[in-house]
């Protein structure tokens, strides 16, 4: 089993910057690869982007590429989610999700284990 808890979603203005962190405790977050999805009131879950077990690559949809970053500390069992140039369509509730799949597979169905999410509300 592996838990998985968000921080640091908050308030922030258009053109702003926000840095999410999933930390995970249970298994070692090493071998999985990790993901982060959004979801908007009365939407759909959204996939925003993975990053393999190593860490070496990363995959971004079109809507956030270029303002979001993944990266990982295995070590230390943590996913950072940086988020820069934020719009008002970003506000959602962010999870991240460890799975063992490829990182190009955008599916949420694939993904084992999920956070409880953090609120990232982006003001005009």
């Amino acid at each position: 089993q592996v838990q998985l808890v968000e921080s640091g979603g908050g308030l922030v203005q258009a053109g702003g910057s926000l840095r999410l962190s999933c930390a995970a405790s249970g298994r070692t977050l090493s071998r999985y690869t990790m993901g982060w999805f959004r979801q908007a009131p009365g939407k759909e879950r959204e996939f925003v982007g993975a990053i393999r077990w190593s860490g070496a690559s990363t995959y971004y949809p079109d809507s956030v590429k270029g303002r979001f970053t993944i990266s990982r500390d295995n070590a230390k069992s943590t996913v950072t989610l940086q988020m820069n140039s934020l719009i008002p369509e970003d506000t959602a509730v962010y999870y991240c999700a460890a799975g063992v799949r490829s990182i190009y597979d955008i599916r949420d169905s694939v993904y084992d284990y999920w956070g409880q999410g953090t609120q990232v509300t982006v003001s005009s």
